[in-house]
């Protein structure tokens, strides 16, 4: 019996320690897969990607900057797409931030290499300019219960600093219970002083992360317009879910607006990755939600961005982990103790 899914895949930030050596544990099977990314860094003088993943040593300073993140969690999350036990049927895709590019090649829109130059590309020139910065800070309680109220007033504080003079604030990601914040210095530091600590935690700056998904980005833009050619797009195989809930079919996409938006709207204006799952939830009603590895940070946002939608019932953080004992319905293939829930046959 087929299982349906949707498959979501992450974004920057999800590399991190405990993921050193993903590749090599995972996917020794996938060489000629690498091989290509490898020659890909290598003609760029860059370091091999599974030189990067085969390192004994992982520092966050290193491990963190956009052109070593970027190609590390394309070859993870690609890879994973192409495990799925054969009884899964992919019905859409979605990413959060950067995973929009590799949706793109998950679904078929990019082959893997063109994928690869892509992601590379764009991570390279987000490192090489690194505008501005990120943020996270939560709008939800323990419970996970959405919070509207809270939510508006801090969208409204982020309106207030921005338009303060020489501070720049935005929404960058909303991102299930979280809100991610980018703008520069001034703005970032206004917020953290306005609003109270959070467990210790939030706000929390993300080291490395430019102001993605802002306005701050369109130099970004504009040069990976110039160095990229939009004609690698093909027609989707499986309906992909974009940064603002849009859904592009397969057969009739406008392969021209599609790379307008991935180079132009999906760089410098906020990204909706809550409104994408929801959609993805309503239009196809699958019976998993699979996150590709690497790390398992993205599935508390899934989870909480379905609770938010009461979706099947599940109002609160309780009622989802009910659910998740009695059938899964989230699997992170980064989680080891998930992960064969998604790469074996159903039995």
């Amino acid at each position: 019996m087929t299982r349906t899914a949707v498959l979501i895949c992450p974004g920057r930030g999800t590399y991190n320690k405990p993921e050193l050596g993903y590749l090599h544990r995972h996917h020794a099977d996938k060489a000629a897969l690498f091989a290509g990314f490898d020659a890909a860094r290598a003609a760029l003088g860059q370091e091999e990607v599974t030189a990067l993943d085969g390192a004994t040593r992982f520092s966050v300073g290193k491990y963190s900057r956009g052109d070593i993140a970027s190609p590390l969690i394309y070859a993870s999350a690609l890879a994973d797409a192409q495990s799925l036990a054969e009884d899964i049927e992919v019905v859409a895709v979605t990413g959060n931030s950067m995973g929009w590019y590799i949706a793109l090649a998950a679904a078929g829109a990019l082959s893997a290499q063109d994928g690869f130059e892509l992601v590379n590309t764009m991570g390279t020139l987000m490192q090489e300019h690194l505008i501005g910065g990120q943020l996270v800070y939560p709008f939800t309680g323990d419970d996970w219960r959405p919070d509207l109220q809270r939510k508006a007033e801090l969208l409204a504080l982020v309106a207030q600093i921005n338009g303060r003079r020489g501070h720049v604030l935005a929404l960058s990601i909303d991102l299930g219970g979280m809100l991610v914040l980018a703008g520069d210095d001034a703005g970032l530091a206004a917020f953290e002083a306005a609003v109270p600590q959070i467990a210790d935690r939030f706000p929390m700056r993300l080291a490395n992360h430019a102001g993605f998904h802002t306005a701050l980005q369109a130099p970004v833009a504009a040069e990976g317009r110039k160095r990229l050619d939009g004609a690698m797009l093909t027609q989707p195989a499986v309906p992909l879910v974009d940064g603002r809930g849009a859904i592009w079919q397969p057969g009739s996409t406008d392969l021209a607006s599609l790379w307008d938006y991935t180079l132009g709207h999906q760089v410098v204006e906020s990204y909706d990755f809550t409104r994408a799952v929801q959609i993805a939830a309503q239009e196809f009603a699958p019976d998993l939600f699979i996150v590709t590895g690497p790390g398992t940070t993205l599935g508390g946002a899934v989870a909480q961005s379905l609770v938010h939608q009461d979706w099947r019932g599940m109002t609160d953080k309780a009622a989802f982990k009910a659910r998740q004992a009695e059938e899964p319905l989230l699997i992170s293939m980064g989680d080891d103790s998930q992960r064969s829930v998604a790469t074996a046959p159903a039995s």
